[in-house]
C-alpha cells in the first residue's frame, strides 16, 4: 500500500482526497435519504459495499421510494450502470492478471476511478491512480453512506443542503482536464448534443447511453 501511495505522488492523494470529500457527503446524503424514505438502515448499507455506484444507488432507492416494484427497482440501476461498460475496457491493463485481483478491480469501476486512470502517463501511475482512488472512494463512500443511515431522519430534508450538486461537480472536475485532446473535445461536444436532445423524449438513464455514441466522433484527422 505504501509503494501504492508514493507511485501515485502528492498531487494525485490529493485530487483523490478532495474526490473523496465531495462523494462522502453525497454518500451521507443516499444514507439519510434511503432511510427518511422509510427503508431500513441496512438497506443502503448493504447496497452500499455490494452494489458501490451512487448514480445507480440513488436510481434504485428513487424507484423504491416512489412506489414502484422490485423488477423496475433492479432494472433501473443496471440500465443506468451500463455506461462503466467502456470504462471497464479501457482500463482492463490496469485490473491485473489474478482472477480475484481483476474481480476486485471491477468492482472499483467508476466515473472517477476510470478518468484518474485514464489521466495518466503511464502504465504505473494508471494503475496507481486507480487502485488509490478506488480503494479510498470505497472505504469513504461506505462509512459515510452508513453514517448518513444511522443519522435518518435527523437530518430532515437532504435536498434542502443542495448537496446533489456534489456529485455532477466531482465529474465535471475530473472531465475538464482531459478536453485538451481534440479527438476528446469533439466526442464530448457531440455526446452532450445527442444526451440533451434526447432528454425530453426518453426515460432517466438512456440519454447517457445514446452520449456514448459521441466516441464515433473521436476518428483521427490525417
Amino acid at each position: 500500500m505504501r509503494s501504492l501511495f508514493r507511485t501515485a505522488g502528492h498531487r494525485l492523494l490529493r485530487d483523490v482526497a478532495l474526490v473523496c470529500l465531495a462523494d462522502g457527503v453525497v454518500g451521507v446524503s443516499f444514507g439519510a435519504l434511503a432511510v427518511a424514505g422509510g427503508l431500513p438502515v441496512w438497506l443502503p448499507v448493504v447496497m452500499s459495499l455490494v452494489v458501490f455506484a451512487g448514480a445507480s444507488q440513488f436510481s434504485a432507492v428513487g424507484v423504491a421510494l416512489a412506489g414502484g416494484g422490485p423488477i423496475a427497482a433492479v432494472a433501473t440501476p443496471l440500465l443506468l450502470n451500463t455506461r462503466t461498460v467502456p470504462f471497464s475496457l479501457a482500463v482492463a491493463d490496469v485490473l491485473g492478471k489474478r482472477p480475484l485481483t481483476r474481480l476486485c478491480g471491477a468492482h472499483l469501476v467508476t466515473d472517477e476511478t476510470a478518468a484518474f486512470a485514464l489521466a495518466q502517463p503511464d502504465p504505473a501511475r494508471r494503475r496507481a491512480a486507480f487502485w488509490t482512488c478506488g480503494l479510498s472512494l470505497y472505504a469513504t463512500w461506505n462509512v459515510c453512506v452508513a453514517a448518513g443511515a444511522l443519522a435518518g431522519k435527523a437530518l430532515g430534508d437532504t435536498g434542502a443542503f443542495g448537496l446533489d450538486a456534489a456529485y455532477p461537480a466531482v465529474l465535471l472536475a475530473l472531465v475538464v482536464p482531459t478536453l485538451r485532446d481534440a479527438g476528446t473535445r469533439r466526442a464530448a461536444l457531440a455526446g452532450a448534443a445527442v444526451a440533451l436532445a434526447a432528454t425530453p423524449v426518453l426515460p432517466p438513464g438512456l440519454p447517457v447511453l445514446l452520449a456514448l455514441t459521441g466516441l464515433l466522433a473521436t476518428g483521427r484527422r490525417s
